[in-house]
């Protein structure tokens, strides 16, 4: 059977996040009522990570098999005539055997994004988290730098999905301002149940003298949630970039 990897895009505004599950409508079960529609018999897929409620994904990878004939450049527009308009299949490529969209990623990269700003805009509700109070952008990219490296991450975590480890490499942590838009990217080799709403939530409470952005590495190691900032809304956080190697790489080179 073939092994096809696509890459898509979506707004989670409606959506119970991308997994699954008996009593909600999530991305997986509609790319995958589309694709058996398309393929001509049930399709599972394989997601590249689990987005949560709410979350959004500029680029995400998904996997399935099939015996579809369909030429692998035919997959985007078959699916997207069968998909809502808040879902997109933008690519497709042929994967090894071996490919699995959660285990043979190298690296993701989400971004978290805050309307920092005492009006709120009505036409980003759903896609940013609206704080009014004014956060001071040295302290938080200061506490973004102290995340930076290998850690256990496991006191920004909520209880949720059990993983071998909570050990995480964090290649990179940023926050920049435009206007009145904070972005803060993160890449990592992998991340834990809601990590990066956690560690933007910590950043937040150093922009405002909650705690000292040097004090988060003792933080890490004392691996106590309750001394780390809160868990940020949902709807402000983008998986933005994905790497992987062969074929599917090169589907997300840009």
């Amino acid at each position: 059977m073939r092994n096809v990897a696509l890459r898509l895009k979506y707004d989670g505004s409606r959506y119970h996040g991308w997994q699954v599950q008996k009593n909600e409508i999530t991305v997986a079960q509609t790319l995958e009522e589309a694709l058996s529609k398309v393929c001509g018999h049930p399709v599972k897929t394989v997601g590249c990570g689990r987005t949560d409620a709410g979350v959004h994904a500029l680029r995400y990878c998904a996997n399935f098999r099939t015996d579809c004939r369909i030429p692998i450049d035919r997959f985007p527009l078959a699916v997207n005539a069968r998909l809502p308009g808040d879902i997109a299949v933008t690519d497709a490529a042929e994967a090894p055997e071996d490919f699995n969209a959660i285990g043979s990623c190298i690296k993701k990269e989400y971004v978290y994004k805050i309307h920092n700003s005492s009006i709120r805009d009505p036409f980003l509700e759903k896609r940013v988290c609206f704080y009014p109070q004014a956060l001071d952008m040295a302290l938080m990219q200061r506490a973004a730098r102290a995340f930076e490296g290998t850690h256990d991450f496991r006191a920004v975590r909520s209880v949720g999905t059990e993983t071998k480890t909570t050990v995480r490499t964090v290649y990179w942590c940023r926050a920049e301002k435009e206007g009145e838009l904070i972005t803060v990217s993160i890449c990592a080799d992998g991340f834990l149940y809601n990590m990066c709403r956690a560690m933007v939530g910590t950043m937040v409470y150093a922009s405002y003298g909650k705690l000292l952005p040097e004090e988060i590495p003792a933080l890490l190691e004392r691996g106590d949630r309750r001394l780390t900032g809160p868990t940020m809304p949902p709807q402000g956080l983008y998986l933005n970039r994905l790497w992987y190697d062969g074929p599917v790489g090169r589907m997300f080179m840009d």
